[in-house]
């Protein structure tokens, strides 16, 4: 009876193995340009940042003009993510924003800008749809940011009508990706 219930409970974790096994086969690949899926609105497109390290400068002046945006300092290289669902709708190079992305969220409401970067991305083209957490490029300091300070210009602007990439109406980044925003990173004590 003991022998018999063990080959049972012994056949049972040799099929539940095999449909384990199945179901990891049969699970989409995930793609090494994914990062782990969130349900936050907006996240923060530089890999491994958490609010607490952003700067407000939204509205400091630069040469000419009002910045709009937030500098996300990060090394060299660190992986920019797409900040939310959407389409690549521009990729453009400029002699400001150097190697450049404009980003259309799902309903063309809004546009994210994201400069200097060092390169784009493996694969990422104009009208590729994006998830919140696909690397799409990588920090840099191409167009005009300084070659010692290496970060990732963000911006956020509401789209006119016409939906031009260029143009729209500015919104600070800073108080959308730190509000009510907590470390993600486990702490030691969590280890």
């Amino acid at each position: 009876m003991l022998r018999a219930a063990l080959l049972v409970i012994c056949g049972g974790l040799a099929v539940g193995r095999w449909q384990l096994a199945e179901e990891l086969r049969a699970a989409p690949p995930v793609s090494a340009n994914r990062q782990l899926p969130t349900a936050n609105p907006i996240v923060i497109p530089v890999v491994g940042i958490v609010a607490s390290q952003l700067k407000p400068s939204f509205n400091q002046a630069r040469t000419g003009h009002v910045h709009h945006a937030l500098d996300i300092l990060a090394p060299r290289g660190t992986p920019v993510i797409a900040a939310v669902d959407g389409t690549i709708r521009k990729l453009f190079i400029s002699g400001a924003g150097g190697i450049t992305i404009y980003e259309f969220d799902g309903s063309a409401a809004l546009v994210y800008y994201y400069a200097h970067l060092d390169r784009y991305a493996d694969g990422v083209r104009e009208g590729m749809r994006v998830r919140q957490g696909d690397v799409i490029g990588y920090v840099g300091t191409t167009g005009n940011a300084p070659a010692s300070t290496p970060h990732l210009h963000f911006a956020i602007g509401r789209l006119t009508a016409e939906k031009k990439w260029w143009q729209s109406e500015a919104i600070d980044p800073y108080p959308i990706l730190t509000a009510g925003a907590a470390d993600p990173r486990p702490s030691l004590a969590a280890r």
